[in-house]
């Protein structure tokens, strides 16, 4: 079997995290803890790192990609694509965004592009691409075929009862690569 994880890869993932081995990982990648990469996922980290926080689930056939646009000159710095904590990448949708803040739910088949900024309990529907430079306010849905905009009045909730239901489901039907990250030690602790 060929391994999806060529040998320029460099990638950290953090004890607690849950990454199948179908998945597809290429580049510099950190993942953080309780983060859950289906199989078939694919993380790809072409112009710069792609940094992944605490809680995320990245479903089957998601996209998170950091690269250069058709074209573009090699930039002088590296950039890096920080993906926040307990976001959800639903199925097909694509990433490319350089901050997504923390709790943000990509739809299946959405597509946010690299000028675009996610900040915080927002919900990119269906169907949904994001495409021009934008920063989508705290809160934010957008929705329906021509991407219309609404305030929620409540935050999502972080999805951390489907993220302890995948941690006890996925490893029973599917090979998990291991943590090379020690958990970090927090002052005080001894």
């Amino acid at each position: 079997m060929i391994s999806s994880v060529n040998r320029r890869t460099n990638l950290k993932i953090a004890s607690g995290a849950l990454v199948c081995e179908e998945s597809i990982l290429k580049g510099d990648i950190t993942i953080g803890p309780k983060t859950v990469i289906h199989p078939r996922a694919s993380i790809i980290a072409e112009a710069g790192p792609i940094i992944i926080g605490e809680g995320n689930i990245i479903e089957e056939m998601a996209t998170i990609v950091n690269r250069l646009p058709p074209n573009a000159q090699e930039p002088t710095t590296t950039p890096v694509q920080i993906i926040g904590s307990y976001n959800v990448f639903e199925a097909d949708c694509m990433c490319e965004a350089f901050k997504v803040g923390d709790n943000n739910i990509l739809e299946t088949k959405a597509h946010v592009g690299r000028e675009v900024e996610l900040t915080n309990g927002c919900i990119i529907g269906a169907l949904c691409s994001l495409t021009e430079p934008d920063t989508i306010p705290e809160n934010t849905i957008i929705y329906g075929s021509e991407c219309h905009r609404r305030e929620m009045n409540d935050k999502p909730y972080p999805p951390i009862s489907q993220i302890e239901f995948l941690h006890k489901i996925l490893p029973s039907y599917h090979h998990i690569r291991k943590s090379n990250m020690k958990p970090m030690k927090l002052e005080g602790d001894t």
